[in-house]
């Protein structure tokens, strides 16, 4: 497909901030095969209350440039800063001239088929859902311009890939899309190695013998830290001795910092840690309690260490946690979750068989070669689109 036979991949991202989207990018970044694949990364720069996934990483071993920063592709939303990138976006496909075009988040999703088109380089367009902004994001009034948005991008779009069928379903039913455009290909993980629970816990501070609960994920307001400080404290009231490890950051930092000053010693804040196995292999229960969710790696990733989760029962959460034998699902309530929690902590019996059934299921399911496998298999169908378009191979 190039003229050293390889398929050109434009990634573009808006941000690799720690979480679910930058996580399944170094997936495909790292395990893609080079010699059929040219896959560059497009990206902007992090917030500053946010770790930053990729850190200084620019240049391949061998010297290659494949991850360029874009100025302007960031989180927020401004004009001036939004043309610029979409100029930089629209003037680096004209000079690399990719088969692919890839697109993850909504803004990168936007600017990024928007430059494919200005650019005029008939690539095939591909954009990944890793979840929706349908709920517990914007005012009905925003929503309804997300969802016109979005409607028009999906008429731009070869194909839309969602990580669950959940999160696909949703988008069709406001519209987003053909159902023939839609093709699931859940998210793949690689945890690094899992310490002993005695070596975790004394690596983060913690008892060895008190219930031990982790909250792993960004203190933003859909993934509600409110309403994880209210099951904290309802479990704190029948187990005083539990203790609650929270790894994660963001806008609502200094509201979950006030309310784990109302019982200090249950409560560890850790921020960003890129240990994340640590974390998991400390804790009794893994609990997620989120106003809407894609498929959630934090869940993932509890289930490879083999630590059972209490969660939410939103998105595609349902496609991760099998409830009753892998973790428990409750509705958006702190009570309910609390007596899930209190539950498997009361347990140990049950909670272990939720965790090896849990670690069988996610490794199984979402490892990151079959993320891997299943990327390039679609790349090589959109590559056929883009050998069309073209009228001849590039």
């Amino acid at each position: 497909m190039t003229s050293d036979g390889r398929i050109r991949v434009m990634e573009i991202i808006a941000r690799m901030n720690v979480g679910g989207p930058a996580t399944q990018v170094m997936g495909l970044y790292e395990g893609l095969d080079r010699e059929e694949f040219d896959h560059r990364l497009y990206t902007g720069h992090v917030d500053g209350d946010e770790a930053d996934r990729l850190g200084d990483r620019l240049l391949d071993g061998d010297g290659t440039t494949r991850v360029h920063r874009v100025a302007g592709l960031g989180r927020a939303v401004r004009p001036a800063d939004d043309c610029r990138a979409l100029a930089r976006l629209t003037g680096a496909m004209r000079e690399f001239r990719p088969h692919i075009v890839h697109t993850r988040t909504a803004k990168a999703g936007a600017l990024g088929r928007t430059a494919a088109c200005l650019a005029g380089v008939r690539a095939a367009r591909v954009h990944v859902f890793h979840g929706h902004l349908l709920h517990g994001y914007f005012s009905p009034a925003k929503r309804r311009l997300y969802v016109m948005a979005e409607r028009r991008l999906a008429a731009m779009t070869d194909r839309l890939v969602a990580v669950g069928a959940r999160v696909r379903d949703d988008l069709l039913a406001a519209g987003i899309g053909r159902p023939e455009q839609y093709i699931v290909i859940p998210p793949g993980v690689s945890l690094g190695r899992v310490p002993g629970r005695a070596a975790a816990r004394a690596a983060l501070g913690l008892p060895p013998d008190v219930p031990v609960v982790a909250f792993v994920g960004r203190l933003t307001r859909v993934k509600r830290p409110d309403r994880f400080l209210a099951t904290a404290h309802a479990v704190l009231r029948r187990l005083p001795t539990c203790r609650f490890v929270v790894c994660g950051g963001g806008e609502l930092t200094g509201e979950v910092e006030r309310g784990a000053a109302e019982a200090p010693r249950s409560f560890h804040l850790l921020g960003w840690r890129r240990d994340v196995e640590t974390v998991y292999a400390a804790a009794d229960v893994v609990v997620l309690t989120s106003d809407n969710e894609g498929t959630p790696l934090t869940l993932v990733e509890a289930g490879m260490t083999g630590t059972p989760v209490v969660a939410t029962r939103v998105g595609s959460v349902a496609e991760v946690v099998h409830d009753g034998s892998t973790g428990l699902l409750a509705a958006p309530d702190a009570g309910e979750l609390a007596g899930h929690t209190v539950r498997l902590l009361s347990d140990p019996a049950l909670a272990a068989r939720m965790g090896e059934t849990a670690l069988r299921w996610t490794t199984a399911a979402f490892g990151v070669e079959r993320l891997v496998a299943d990327t390039e298999e679609l790349y090589r169908s959109l590559a056929a689109t883009s050998r069309r378009l073209r009228g001849s191979v590039a």
